[in-house]
C-alpha cells in the first residue's frame, strides 16, 4: 500500500489530539508515516505507532525552534523526497497550512485546505470541504502532482491501530531561507485549564449579548461545567470584552466541535464561516429571528443572563 505522510504536531513529545485524528484519516488512503520535527521527535513515536504509523521519521534540528516555518518546510520536503508519498496531510492551524503551501509550491502540487473528511478515490484522495462561509459543502481531488492537504481538527475519530512505529532519522538540508525570520523570545501563554479552542470536543461562545466583559464569567462557567472551551463573536472581541486569541469566525479561530453552544450571538455570516461544520449546534438567543437559528439542531429562545446560569446549575447537579 502506498504511504501517506503526516506531518506530526507535538509539544516536547506530546503529540497533540489533531495529530491522531490524520493518523486516522491517512489509514483510509495509505500507510502513515509519521514526520516528527524538533525537541522531543523521538519521545512521539510510541503514541505514533499505537494510532497506526507504520515509521516515524524524527529530526531534533535546533533550527525547528530557532527559526519560523520555513525549516519544518525544509524537513518534510526532505520526507517526501525520501518516501515518495501518495499523500501529505498536516493539521489546518495557521502554522500547518503555511507550511502545506510552501511544500505544494516547491514540489510542483495542488493543495486542498480546511478539509473536513478524507476518503480514497481511483484518481486520488478525494476531500471534504465546507466552502461559502460553509454554506455547500463540496468533495475534491488535487489534479496535480502529490496532494497536500491541511485537515481541520476534529474532523476524524482517534482509532488506536497497532502498527511498528519504528523510528528512523531524518537527515535534513537547511536552505538559505530557512534562518531568514529568527524567534528572539517567547512567553508562556497563560493557562486557563481549559481546551485549546481548535481541538476542543465542546466549545461554548459568547456575544455582543453578554453585554460586557463583567458578564463573561457566565459563559466561562458553563464551559468549565462542560469541559469546554470558551470562544467569542468579533463584536465581543472588538469590544473589548474577550481576548483576540478566542475570537471564532472568518477573521478569527475556525472551530469543528462535536458540540458548539452559541449564547448572546446574532449568527452574522462572517461568524458562522468559523463554526457552521460544528457537528451540533445550540443556540440562545432572546431575538427569535436572528439568524442564528436558521443552522441549529437546537435553539432556546430566551434571555441568555436568565438561561445560561440555569443550564450551569443543572449540569453541575446532574455531574454531582
Amino acid at each position: 500500500m502506498a504511504e501517506v505522510l503526516v506531518l506530526v504536531d507535538h509539544v516536547d513529545g506530546a503529540v497533540r489530539k489533531p495529530t491522531l485524528e490524520l493518523l486516522t484519516l491517512a489509514r483510509r488512503i495509505g500507510d502513515p508515516v509519521a514526520v516528527a520535527l524538533g525537541a522531543g521527535a523521538e519521545a512521539t513515536a510510541s503514541v505514533l505507532g499505537e494510532h497506526g504509523a507504520v515509521k516515524v521519521l524524527t529530526s531534533d534540528a535546533p533550527e525547528f525552534a530557532d527559526y519560523l516555518v520555513v525549516p519544518k518546510v525544509d524537513a518534510l520536503q526532505a520526507a517526501f523526497e525520501t518516501v515518495s508519498p501518495a499523500a501529505v496531510l498536516v493539521v489546518s492551524s495557521a502554522e500547518g497550512k503555511e507550511i502545506a503551501a510552501r511544500l505544494a509550491l516547491r514540489i510542483g502540487s495542488g493543495i486542498i485546505t480546511d478539509a473536513t473528511d478524507l476518503e480514497a478515490g481511483d484518481e486520488g484522495p478525494v476531500a471534504t470541504q465546507a466552502v461559502f462561509a460553509a454554506s455547500f459543502t463540496t468533495k475534491s481531488r488535487v489534479s496535480k502532482g502529490v496532494p497536500v492537504i491541511t485537515v481541520k481538527p476534529n474532523s476524524a475519530p482517534v482509532e488506536p491501530a497497532a502498527a511498528a512505529g519504528t523510528v528512523e532519522a531524518l537527515t535534513v538540508s537547511f536552505g538559505e531561507s530557512a534562518t531568514g525570520t529568527k524567534v528572539t523570545s517567547r512567553t508562556p501563554r497563560e493557562s486557563t485549564g481549559r481546551p485549546e479552542l481548535t481541538e476542543a470536543a465542546i466549545v461554548v461562545s459568547g456575544g455582543r449579548g453578554v453585554n460586557g466583559a463583567e458578564n463573561f464569567p457566565l459563559i466561562e462557567a458553563l464551559a468549565d461545567s462542560l469541559g469546554a472551551a470558551v470562544g467569542a463573536s468579533r463584536a465581543a472581541v472588538d469590544a473589548g470584552w474577550y481576548p483576540h486569541t478566542s475570537q471564532v469566525g472568518q477573521t478569527g479561530k475556525s472551530v469543528s466541535p462535536q458540540l458548539y453552544i452559541a449564547s448572546g450571538i446574532s449568527g452574522a455570516i462572517q461568524h458562522r464561516a468559523g463554526m457552521q461544520t460544528s457537528k451540533t449546534i445550540v443556540a440562545i438567543n432572546k431575538d427569535a429571528e436572528a439568524p442564528i437559528f436558521e443552522l441549529v439542531d437546537y435553539g432556546v429562545i430566551g434571555d441568555l443572563f436568565a438561561v445560561v446560569p440555569q443550564l450551569t446549575e443543572e449540569i453541575n447537579t446532574r455531574k454531582g
